[in-house]
């Protein structure tokens, strides 16, 4: 397993992650999230990611189950706060008392002294930058928290922060969590080259575009039993990727996979981690072949005529629909 450092930081993660979103306290029972820990933990991963609201907080409570047992310093523990976790009006965003309820919340349910990354689950307008900032800051030097960063924010909006956090000789995040894969780029655009100047880097979500560039859905005819498009709960994210278009690159993108030998999913997490400001792709796994399928991007070098071979496939492919 390959690790790198999270932006600027001493902070060495694998830039394989196994995330608990849609999959750890919801879809996958607790003996197989242990199962697939475990399996991670084999393979090298050492970068765990959840959130307070992902499955109700089940999901961190799964993830707590997962690593039972695994001595702490061997891991990185990442969670996030943000959105509603109950009904009061202070009950959800970034203000001080919103955060650092939620972070309590979460250690408990992780059972754990500290989470090594904190982030804001998303940019809170409502609130004074300053006020987040300031309470992330006091995360940490409390110990509740080793480092901080946010998901989904723009560059603009980290610049700020980042900017702030100096002036005032606060602590200043250090990674962004957004969306990234072959068919969603947008970051490469302003995000990436501002958080390059920073040092701040990214651990990104949804890499194999909610299981699509795995290849499994083929033209869309068929959807397998069990499969994240086949699920109500979870399927409400998977639509933007599965038009006809998308859905026959990812059939293009498997068989460049099958020209190296490798699974379709090494291949889709190989490719963001061309990206050096990528430290991390984080992806779910039901099963621990599918984890041990997606570990072996760690050391996988696409070779440059596929890699334009994919930048002329996603040329004429519609904007992801939401």
């Amino acid at each position: 397993m390959e690790y790198r450092s999270l932006g600027e930081s001493g902070l060495k993660v694998s830039v394989v992650g196994l995330g608990s979103w849609l999959t750890f306290g919801g879809s996958v029972d607790r003996e197989l999230t242990r199962e697939v820990c475990r399996t991670a933990l084999e393979e090298g991963v050492n970068f765990f990611d959840t959130a307070d609201v992902y499955s109700g907080g089940a999901g961190e409570t799964a993830l707590a189950f997962g690593l039972e047992g695994v001595p702490r310093k061997d891991y990185v523990l990442a969670s996030k706060c943000f959105f509603p976790t109950g009904e009061g009006p202070n009950d959800r965003g970034l203000s001080r008392k919103h955060i650092f309820e939620s972070c309590e919340a979460s250690l408990r349910r992780l059972g754990t002294e500290y989470l090594d990354l904190y982030q804001c689950h998303r940019f809170d307008p409502a609130t004074p930058l300053e006020e987040t900032c300031r309470a992330m800051d006091d995360l940490c030097r409390r110990g509740w928290i080793l480092y901080w960063g946010m998901s989904c924010w723009s560059a603009r909006r980290i610049q700020e922060a980042h900017d702030l956090c100096r002036a005032r000789g606060w602590v200043p995040p250090i990674s962004n969590q957004p969306p990234y894969n072959i068919f969603e780029r947008s970051i490469e655009d302003e995000v990436l080259p501002a958080c390059r100047e920073l040092g701040v880097g990214q651990v990104v979500f949804s890499p194999l575009a909610q299981g699509v560039l795995t290849g499994k859905y083929g033209d869309g005819k068929e959807i397998p039993d069990r499969s994240r498009a086949a699920d109500p709960e979870r399927n409400r994210f998977i639509g933007r990727y599965m038009s006809p278009e998308h859905l026959a690159a990812a059939s293009k993108i498997k068989a460049f996979a099958d020209e190296l030998g490798v699974p379709p999913s090494a291949f889709a997490l190989a490719w963001c981690l061309r990206e050096d400001g990528v430290a991390s792709t984080i992806v779910g796994a039901t099963t621990s072949g599918q984890c041990r399928d997606n570990c072996r991007a760690s050391d996988l070098e696409i070779p440059k005529d596929l890699l334009r071979a994919v930048d002329e496939l996603c040329v004429s492919l519609p904007p992801a629909r939401s």
